[in-house]
């Protein structure tokens, strides 16, 4: 059935270059959210104290920060929806697939992290439910903190990263998140048309090392925590 051309927000999200568009710039803005839900994470280093007063601080912004988590949850969803959509009519297209898969050279960026973006971006998705419902909407404990109580939001974390299965759960996944991250930020740059033959090396390269700090920021704090260097 063809789509009438007065229609063209439909148009655009079930056109090949719309729908790359699409995962695109919803891919750099979960790309950003990452980045500063790591950074926030780390403050735990700093002491549970600083930790608590942003969990806090957070909260404080009441119907703001709700609107904003309901954006992303609806941002993931979305991007992993019209992802899979990308790979099922590549699949589509091509049914019989390749022997074998290899890349073809420095023009080329197929990559382990480019194949399996569709396996790490439905675990990833999978992995957002049961974080918000071990974190957000897990065990509530208090403390008072310069005469205001607030979640004790610290004692949880530690709790749960006390135990293997989460740690090393989360640890894993996140290393399946800094695979993701390693093609999808320069895909996105690629898919909202701002790369030249000049800069996509260059992009490709800090894609590249961002998806590895990133990783890295979110593995240090449940590996640290399960090995008593945060308790």
């Amino acid at each position: 059935m063809t789509i009438s051309s007065d229609r063209p927000i439909i148009n655009f999200y079930t056109s090949p270059i719309g729908k790359k568009i699409i995962t695109g710039t919803t891919g750099l803005g979960l790309s950003l959210f990452v980045l500063v839900h790591m950074m926030g994470n780390l403050t735990l280093f700093a002491g549970s104290k600083a930790y608590n007063q942003l969990a806090h601080f957070l909260e404080s912004l009441g119907i703001l920060l709700y609107i904003v988590e309901f954006t992303l949850s609806g941002l993931a969803i979305f991007h992993v929806v019209v992802g899979v959509s990308i790979r099922l009519n590549t699949l589509k297209a091509r049914p019989v697939g390749y022997s074998q898969l290899k890349s073809v050279g420095k023009p080329s960026k197929q990559s382990i992290s480019s194949r399996s973006m569709l396996v790490t971006g439905s675990v990833l998705l999978g992995f957002l439910v049961l974080h918000l419902s071990t974190f957000k909407f897990g065990t509530y404990y208090s403390t008072v903190i310069n005469g205001v109580e607030m979640r004790d939001l610290s004692s949880l974390v530690i709790e749960k990263f006390n135990q293997p299965i989460y740690a090393f759960g989360y640890a894993g996944v996140m290393v399946m998140l800094g695979f993701h991250l390693r093609h999808g930020i320069w895909s996105a740059w690629q898919s909202i048309g701002a790369l030249n033959s000049k800069v996509s090396p260059a992009v490709y390269a800090i894609a590249l090392i961002l998806a590895i700090l990133i990783a890295i920021g979110f593995i240090v704090l449940p590996l640290s925590i399960y090995f008593g260097l945060i308790n």
